[in-house]
């Protein structure tokens, strides 16, 4: 049992690491709003990471042949969405923000939520967690299904110790940024999740041509 938690939390880890949409929207809210609505962003990309990670678990095989069958169709609408959320980002502006701070305050749960369904919207997550899975030999012929729980909450543990070292790292200098060192932020996270969604669909639309 301590060594499928061992894995899991590693899992967890590994899994967040990769700066992607959800870190760099992770570091813009804690820079802009606050160290917990970093951490709630990050929550709920480990949510959907434990969604997924269950997923690869217990119906790899189901699961995989759907992607397979819809792969294209997945990637152009998920690369969509975060096109969108990037272009969203990047035409924000702090100021008017800041000046309407105490009429309208942005919860914890809309964070978390926005970012739980930004993150699913990338189902070959899962191909990851079969990666990660096979290298840490996670999934054994006698694992029982409570050991194979305990591994998978693990994994979702893992990704939250991530996200809190990361949105703990950034809040140290979040007081060093001025409005226009947030809206420069803006702009740069804004562009760089759109250029990713770009990248996305350009791949998603050509990548059989180099077959």
């Amino acid at each position: 049992m301590l060594d499928s938690i061992q894995k899991g939390l590693m899992i967890g880890v590994f899994s967040s690491i990769p700066v992607g949409p959800i870190a760099i929207l992770c570091i813009q809210r804690t820079l802009h709003r606050g160290r917990y609505h970093g951490w709630f962003t990050g929550m709920g990309a480990a949510l959907s990471d434990l969604a997924y990670a269950s997923l690869a678990a217990f119906s790899m095989s189901f699961i995989i042949n759907f992607i397979h069958q819809n792969q294209f169709y997945i990637e152009i609408i998920g690369a969509l969405i975060i096109l969108v959320f990037g272009f969203f980002i990047f035409k924000s502006n702090p100021m008017k923000q800041l000046s309407t701070v105490n009429e309208k305050k942005e919860t914890y749960f809309k964070d978390f939520i926005t970012s739980f369904m930004l993150t699913s919207t990338n189902p070959l997550m899962i191909f990851l967690f079969i990666g990660l899975f096979a290298r840490f030999d996670f999934i054994q012929a006698d694992s029982t299904l409570l050991k194979t729980i305990f591994g998978l909450l693990s994994v979702f543990a893992g990704a939250a110790i991530w996200w809190f070292t990361l949105t703990f790292c950034v809040n140290i200098f979040r007081k060093k940024f001025n409005v226009r060192g947030l809206w420069i932020l803006n702009k740069i996270a804004g562009a760089i999740i759109i250029g990713i969604a770009l990248i996305g669909i350009f791949y998603s639309l050509t990548k059989d041509m180099y077959v």
